[in-house]
């Protein structure tokens, strides 16, 4: 019996996992990736909003302008890169300042600090490749980006320190009301817990209505986005979004706290929840809708392209809190944009009403702070040459494009919720992140992590589940 089991493992239920961790209390994390961070937290803008697009009273806009403040303290503490570069969210027409006017209205009744409109000249200043027909823009200071991957990480690793369990690759099938609270079946055993936290991502409609009369629906909306190489760092300084409509700000063009420029994203509303495949036609939608706002993108340092979900609520707000009838069943579900920037306050929100249903009491010996990997490229020759004498892992090179070191892997594998996959090491050191994209360093990141999981090389994936890359042996026991 557990006082709290949390379904989904992304940045929203690990936020909630870390806050409650702070407590005398059992808490589980179950998730049917193999990972954290395997499902929408792994594939987004990765920006903090600061708050003004959100519609006002809404709990977007309450939750957004709380996460946004709550940013820069969580990620001292967490060892997590965090920028506040600000944002620009250009109009195309004289007719369209009214818009403009209209968002800061708007943000600042929302408690969003330091909103300007600014124009043409002091745009370019700003912006120096800003698109000839932009005529002017809203600035939002407070706007950031981050790494959504080490975020995630960050507190998972964190919770799991102070105590939580995780079970991961085990899907939830079934939720049951019983005497004692709530029995939760997976493909893996049942469970039982006092309280359920449903932060199941775009499967969260479907956990919701296996317990209560209101039901909702999540219609997963897919955005593609490219990713162009490092050497245009710089192209842009600023987040730039442009006008807002129902479906968002359109295609952003945005710096990302590790040096690239990443452009998108499309949005289109689709049925399968598993769908994150790109097209050719969305990398071109992205390209052209970018030159709105941006000119002469340098779309030949294109990368790589990828597509994420987003667990759009026909409501569009988000969901939160205890189902007014399932007594103990807490939601948060319909967290889309500004979902990352929310995070942390939904973290909070979320278990303080636990705290309160539960009556739990703080534990003694919480700790608060948690070290990322170390980066060697990061510290002067004397310390790296120190360090390497006493680690010899770290003057090995195993992932030329990103200088990512065999030390750093060992790092990722070994401690807590260690990576497990090829895109576990990625999302932890960029292992495979660069301009190659794993072409080099892929096979020795896998026999890094035979050699330290002791398992054989065809059990290694990509991802988890059947993302297998070496599907057999050759007669003369290469691998195939």
């Amino acid at each position: 019996m557990f006082d709290v089991i949390i379904i989904g493992a992304g940045v929203i239920g690990c936020a909630v996992a870390r806050e409650l961790s702070k407590y005398d209390a059992s808490v589980l994390v179950i998730d049917k990736n193999e990972d954290v961070c395997g499902g929408t937290s792994k594939a987004n803008s990765a920006i903090i909003h600061s708050g003004y697009d959100a519609k006002n009273g809404t709990l977007k806009a309450k939750f957004n302008v709380r996460g946004n403040a709550m940013m820069d303290e969580l990620c001292r503490e967490l060892d997590v890169p965090f920028k506040r570069i600000g944002s620009l969210t250009v109009c195309t027409d004289e007719g369209q300042i009214a818009e403009l006017l209209k968002l800061k209205e708007r943000g600042e009744k929302n408690g969003v600090e330091g909103l300007r409109v600014v124009y043409r000249d002091e745009l370019l200043e700003m912006e120096p490749h800003i698109a000839d027909g932009v005529v002017a823009a809203l600035y939002a200071p407070t706007a950031g980006i981050i790494c959504p991957f080490k975020l995630t990480i960050a507190l998972a690793e964190n919770a799991c320190e102070n105590g939580v369990g995780f079970k991961l690759s085990t899907e939830v099938t079934k939720i049951e009301k019983v005497d004692e609270g709530w029995k939760i079946t997976t493909a893996d055993g049942e469970y039982l817990t006092k309280t359920v936290v449903n932060a199941a991502g775009v499967y969260a409609d479907e956990m919701n209505n296996m317990v209560s009369g209101k039901k909702i629906t999540i219609i997963p909306r897919r955005g593609d986005y490219i990713l162009l190489d490092r050497t245009a760092q710089g192209y842009v300084r600023h987040t730039v979004f442009q006008l807002p409509t129902e479906l968002g700000k359109g295609v952003l063009v945005t710096p990302t706290v590790h040096g690239n420029t990443i452009v998108g994203p499309t949005a289109v509303d689709i049925d399968d929840k598993e769908s994150t495949a790109t097209t050719a036609d969305a990398i071109a939608e992205v390209i052209a809708k970018s030159a709105v706002s941006i000119k002469d993108l340098p779309t030949r340092q294109v990368i790589t392209s990828f597509a994420g979900l987003r667990a759009r609520e026909i409501s569009k707000d988000f969901i939160l809190g205890e189902a007014e009838d399932a007594p103990g069943f807490f939601n948060c579900a319909g967290i889309q944009s500004p979902g990352l920037s929310s995070a942390p306050a939904i973290g909070a929100y979320t278990a303080s009403l636990i705290k309160e249903k539960l009556a739990l009491s703080e534990k003694d010996g919480f700790i608060a702070t948690r070290k990322d990997i170390l980066n060697p490229s990061k510290l002067s020759l004397e310390e790296r040459n120190e360090l390497i004498g006493k680690e010899p892992a770290y003057g090995t090179i195993v992932c030329r494009c990103e200088s990512v070191t065999e030390g750093e892997i060992l790092d990722a594998i070994r401690r807590p919720l260690g990576a497990r996959s090829l895109d576990g090491v990625k999302r932890r050191v960029r292992a495979g992140m660069g301009r190659c994209q794993g072409g080099f360093c892929s096979p020795k990141v896998m026999d890094i992590l035979v050699r330290e999981l002791g398992i054989p090389m065809e059990s290694i994936t990509k991802s988890g589940g059947d993302s297998h890359i070496v599907i057999g042996r050759t007669k003369d026991g290469e691998d195939a």
